[in-house]
């Protein structure tokens, strides 16, 4: 059987990310009810970190503890491919090893070569090109609080980032709009934005972008690594920055993500990301959920398909 990997969101098809929503909230809801899924039995995650994170770390780990199953972390100061191991060699050894590997890192191109050379399935934990499992947990929220995002309209304020990548990409395979207002020179890249260019639409004043719209999400101004760009970045997103005047223009009852850590005072405000549009935290858990669907998805596929019955229509 052909191993299937999860380096962006398009590798997999809408039907399928939609299964995996689906047995994602199946495990949630079981969770809170004190049922247990131990679907990954014996089974072992190895977790490479370049790029350090709370959330990511914990929603893998725990995930993989709660399905029965243990998580390995692995950090570039413990390992060989910290001190120059080819990463088609470490990819060679760890997956003769290991039964799933998840990667977060920096360059794209690192993953996109361990996953070459791997006999297991590799997860993007996160890269500088792309954030897929955000997205899973982004779509989860949706679901959970307004149903299928369909012919919606969501916003992305700020940086054309990863994670701004991974909502193109959503708005391709999930057919819903997307305007994405960020200044100039911090567009998304030109290639993602052609994938779902009948859906997604630049704009430079975030008032205007922000009218009508059903969804508003956001990130830091500089990620890890952009520290020397803080000062320029700062003065760049200075008119980017998710206020209460920004929210009252989008719907009444329109939602607030951020893929967290959040900065109050910078791209977003302390009233909004506390305030009744926010679903930070409930966005934040969902990544536990829907990794853990995931995970189930690429080692133990036959549970997905068996509840497929359940996948809601995708048009």
């Amino acid at each position: 059987m052909t191993c299937r990997h999860f380096l962006t969101l398009t590798d997999l098809t809408a039907t399928e990310l939609q299964q995996i929503l689906n047995r994602a909230r199946q495990l949630k809801t079981d969770r809170n009810a004190g049922i247990r899924h131990e679907t990954l039995r014996n089974r072992t995650l190895g977790m490479i970190f370049e790029k350090s994170s709370t959330r990511t770390r914990v929603s893998f780990e725990v995930g993989m503890t709660e399905l029965g199953g243990h998580a390995l972390f692995l950090s570039s100061k413990d390992t060989q491919l910290g001190r120059g191991e080819p990463v088609e060699d470490s990819a060679r050894v760890l997956s003769r090893m290991i039964d799933c590997v998840m990667i977060r890192t920096f360059e794209h191109g690192i993953l996109e070569r361990f996953a070459a050379y791997s006999k297991v399935p590799v997860i993007n934990g996160l890269t500088d090109w792309e954030h897929p499992c955000q997205l899973l947990a982004d779509l989860q929220t949706w679901q959970e609080y307004r149903g299928y995002i369909s012919n919606r309209t969501a916003l992305w304020v700020g940086d054309g980032n990863n994670v701004c990548h991974s909502y193109i990409r959503a708005a391709k395979l999930f057919n819903f709009n997307l305007r994405i207002a960020c200044p100039i020179g911090y567009e998304p890249d030109p290639k993602v934005l052609a994938l779902a260019k009948d859906r997604c639409v630049i704009m430079r004043d975030p008032i205007q972008a922000a009218k009508g719209v059903d969804l508003i999400a956001t990130d830091v101004w500089a990620s890890m690594g952009q520290e020397e760009e803080q000062a320029v970045r700062k003065a760049a997103f200075a008119a980017f920055r998710v206020d209460d005047a920004i929210m009252n223009q989008a719907k009444p009852d329109a939602l607030f993500m951020h893929c967290l850590p959040a900065h109050r005072g910078e791209e977003v405000t302390a009233s909004v990301i506390d305030g009744t549009h926010s679903v930070v935290w409930d966005e934040a858990e969902n990544r536990l959920h829907v990794q853990k669907a995931l995970l189930e998805f690429l080692l133990t596929p036959d549970i997905i398909l068996n509840a497929a019955k359940n996948v809601l229509f995708l048009t």
